[in-house]
C-alpha cells in the first residue's frame, strides 16, 4: 500500500484510493489528508469493490460523527478486505476509538490529528 498526502488525490480510475486521516501540524498549520492506494486487490474482491469503498467512506463519516459503535461494526466487516493492506489502519483506528470512548469530546471535534 502506498500512502499519498494532499487535499485532493488525482489518480486515474484504475486505482483504488481510500482516505485514511487528516493531519495538521500545529494548531494553525495547513491540513493534509492521507490516502492509501491499494496495490494488491484480490481478484475475488473485485466484484464487491464499490461496496467496500462505500463501507470505508461510511467508516470515516461515522468516525467524525463520533458514532463509535457503528465504526466498530464497519471495521469488523472491512478487516481482512483489500488483501489485508488496510488492516493496520483499521487496528490503529480501533485503538484510537477505544481511547476516544473514554473522553468527552466537544461539539467541534473533527477527528483531525494534530501533530
Amino acid at each position: 500500500m502506498n500512502i499519498i498526502f494532499g487535499n485532493e488525490h488525482n489518480l486515474d480510475s484504475k486505482h483504488i484510493v481510500l482516505e485514511l486521516d487528516t493531519i495538521r501540524i500545529g494548531p494553525t498549520g495547513p491540513e493534509r489528508t492521507a490516502y492509501c492506494v491499494i496495490e494488491n486487490m484480490p481478484v475475488e474482491e473485485m466484484p464487491v469493490v464499490d461496496s467496500l469503498k462505500k463501507s470505508h467512506y461510511n467508516l470515516m463519516v461515522e468516525y467524525r460523527s463520533q458514532n463509535w459503535t457503528k465504526c466498530e461494526q464497519i471495521i469488523k466487516q472491512l478487516t481482512g478486505m483489500w488483501g489485508g493492506e488496510v488492516d493496520t489502519f483499521y487496528q490503529t483506528l480501533t485503538s484510537r476509538i477505544n481511547q476516544l470512548k473514554t473522553q468527552t469530546l466537544d461539539e467541534y471535534w473533527t477527528g483531525i490529528i494534530e501533530k
